[in-house]
């Protein structure tokens, strides 16, 4: 039976145990010996995060081949409308490479949503909205530079699901674990 963990990875956690430069590593969270990372969130970005002890399990969650849906909160600068997530819905050439159509819908910020630790910057001026975005790759900031590449730059980031996983009632540095 193979362990896998749900991990609610909190601003600022890089998605290794080793700590590197300004940022903490897994270790400070987790002392759970012999499981690793299936996949890769930014330490800018927040959520769900899998760990396992199953090598074939890790491969199948994190390589894309897969196309394991994952799916994000994501709260961006302006109001974007219907017609301008469009371009999300149909693939967007990100100048290296054309993402998959991806599922997109507009949403009222979440509800109970834990504050981010230091808070996202605030201009009085400008309108903040969310998004919640399906892909099924996982590039490098693969849905900040989508987001930007529309118009509406990312300024929250929060896995809430991988396939068939969610983050569920975690807070930010909780976990649990399954047995697969």
């Amino acid at each position: 039976m193979s362990r896998l963990i749900l991990f609610n990875k909190p601003y600022g956690v890089l998605s290794q145990f080793t700590a590197e430069g300004r940022w903490v590593g897994l270790r400070d969270h987790l002392t759970l010996p012999g499981v690793y990372a299936a996949g890769r969130l930014d330490a800018d970005s927040e959520g769900l995060l899998i760990l396992t002890d199953d090598g074939k399990l890790q491969s199948r969650i994190a390589d894309p081949r897969h196309k394991l849906p994952k799916t994000y909160w994501v709260q961006v600068e302006g109001a974007p409308s219907e017609v301008d997530l469009e371009p999300l819905r149909h693939g967007v050439d990100l100048g290296d490479f054309v993402t998959l159509p991806a599922q997109a819908r507009l949403i009222d910020e979440p509800v109970g949503l834990w504050p981010r630790d230091p808070p996202i910057r605030y201009r009085a001026n400008i309108p903040t909205s969310w998004i919640e975005l399906t892909i099924a790759e996982g590039k490098n900031r693969q849905v900040r530079r989508m987001t930007a590449k529309v118009g509406f730059p990312t300024l929250r980031l929060i896995r809430v699901a991988i396939g068939e996983w969610t983050l569920g009632a975690l807070q930010p540095g909780e976990w649990k674990e399954l047995h697969v």
